[in-house]
């Protein structure tokens, strides 16, 4: 006879940003925790084969290419400088194992439950935990959260293998640098491996099916962006379809058809980064009664409630901008909810960054989003190559937009593309938070020499007073 499921307050299913995130806020509240992950470590696509591992490829490559090419300028001579990719790998997988046991240690210092194995959901919130050795352990949910990420999405001519046919995954252990790779798809993923491969001497094609790199982002971004990455090297063939693709032996060929005109490029290998989709691995959303949305995602609330009785999703799973921070504040709320706090999600502030060289960052509306709503608005633009502190760091390479309502100032969205684009973006996001407007930003002071002057000028060019321009 079978045990009986064991009693929980909250059982998370999935120990990725969002899942462990959930974990360990629900612990925190008090609530019994059992958080259940198949893999061997914790954190998810984002902290194993995402976030963590590409910053660190990303570092790693962005200290070569200065060695390289950069150093001399500063007055730093090198030479012979080699790449010792093995290292740089071996690195990168240390910062993951870091980042991992740091999980162990929050799950054990908060006295969560790692329910190590696949999970499935049964109706009445009993989630079954099938182990490795063939073992199910199951428990009884009060609340259960759906925290089961994504998966990336596939081409149907172009399966991937990890070896000459690549996901995200694949393109972080590349054994040798290739000499050529194809990219499919200009988004976030395939720019940011992309220029890591190409730092590292790779010759890189990234193939964009839209009329532009970083569909979504605004124009003035894109434009910048699109020189930029030219100029470093990456050899990027937008409003270009992928018609096929086929494997053969060590090489991969590959077929572009861009406004009627046809060709094939030869790779060593292929990257392909077309999007990912919900993946509720354990989660019969039909057999259970789950609504599920047009792409596969689970509908739920501003509380991420799903429309069954205790139920939650996050991350996503629910769709969205997939992005791990969205992920763990979804995280938090679901927590917070189911402890009876009044906690419910507002999207209108949440950041997104690409983390390339430079980096590019925004919160809010881009200006094409503005102009459609009908809202009257104005910009306020400032370069980094105007500010003291870019110019002795030799990044003068970009700029700061804000979009402001033409009446009342509010803040409608920003737009960095520059160096440390990630960290400055945040002052932005805290403003958003309040709704505060451009000249909140432009009347505080910033220290001086620092880049976050260029943030200050630029809002300040709302007003039409930028002081160094």
């Amino acid at each position: 006879m079978p045990a009986a499921p064991a009693d929980a307050d909250v059982v998370v299913i999935g120990g990725g940003p969002g899942g462990y995130v959930a974990a360990i806020r629900s612990a925190q509240l008090g609530l019994t925790t059992v958080c259940v992950e198949l893999a061997k470590t914790l954190g998810g696509t984002c902290v194993n084969i995402g976030c963590i591992p590409s910053k660190a490829l990303l570092t790693s490559s962005e200290h070569y290419e200065f060695a390289r090419l950069h150093a001399a300028a500063h007055g730093v001579k090198t030479a012979g400088v080699e790449l010792d990719l093995p290292t740089m790998l071996k690195r990168k997988d240390q910062v993951v194992e870091q980042n991992t046991k740091g999980l162990e240690f929050l799950f054990r210092k908060n006295k969560i439950t790692w329910a190590r194995g696949r999970g499935t959901l049964k109706a009445g919130n009993v989630v079954d935990v099938a182990g490795e050795d063939g073992k199910v352990t199951s428990y009884q949910a009060k609340h259960v959260i759906i925290a089961t990420g994504s998966v990336p999405v596939e081409l149907p001519f172009l399966k991937f293998d990890e070896d000459r046919v690549l996901s995200n995954d694949g393109a972080l252990r590349i054994p040798s640098v290739p000499k050529h790779l194809v990219v499919i798809g200009g988004g976030i993923i395939g720019l940011e491996l992309g220029s890591v491969w190409r730092r590292l001497g790779a010759k890189v094609t990234v193939v964009e099916l839209t009329p532009t790199i970083l569909p979504g982002t605004d124009l003035e971004v894109v434009k910048e962006a699109d020189k930029i990455f030219r100029k470093q090297g990456l050899d990027l063939r937008v409003g270009t379809k992928v018609t096929g693709a086929r494997v053969e032996k060590e090489r991969v060929l590959v077929d572009l058809d861009a406004n009627g005109k046809t060709e094939t490029l030869e790779a060593d290998r292929v990257l392909v980064s077309v999007g990912r989709k919900p993946s509720l691995q354990g989660i019969d959303a039909k057999a259970l009664g789950l609504e599920v949305g047009q792409r596969g995602e689970l509908v739920v609330d501003a509380q991420m409630r799903t429309n069954l009785p205790n139920v939650y999703a996050i991350g996503d799973a629910v769709g969205g901008k997939l992005l791990a921070h969205k992920a763990e504040e979804e995280g938090v709320v679901a927590a917070e909810v189911i402890a009876g706090h009044k906690a419910r999600m507002d999207y209108r502030s949440m950041p997104a960054v690409v983390y390339t060289w430079p980096e590019i960052a925004t919160v809010g509306l881009s200006e094409q989003e503005v102009k459609d709503s009908g809202r009257k608005f104005k910009v306020g633009k400032f370069p980094f190559s105007a500010n003291g502190r870019a110019r002795s760091m030799n990044e003068t390479s970009g700029f700061v937009k804000f979009i402001a309502d033409a009446d009342t100032d509010e803040l409608l969205g920003c737009h960095i593309i520059g160096a440390n684009a990630s960290e400055l973006i945040q002052e932005v996001v805290l403003a958003f938070e309040y709704r505060g407007s451009s000249e909140d930003i432009g009347i505080t002071v910033h220290s001086h020499p620092t880049l976050s002057e260029v943030v200050k000028e630029a809002a300040l060019g709302v007003l039409g007073r930028s002081i160094h321009i």
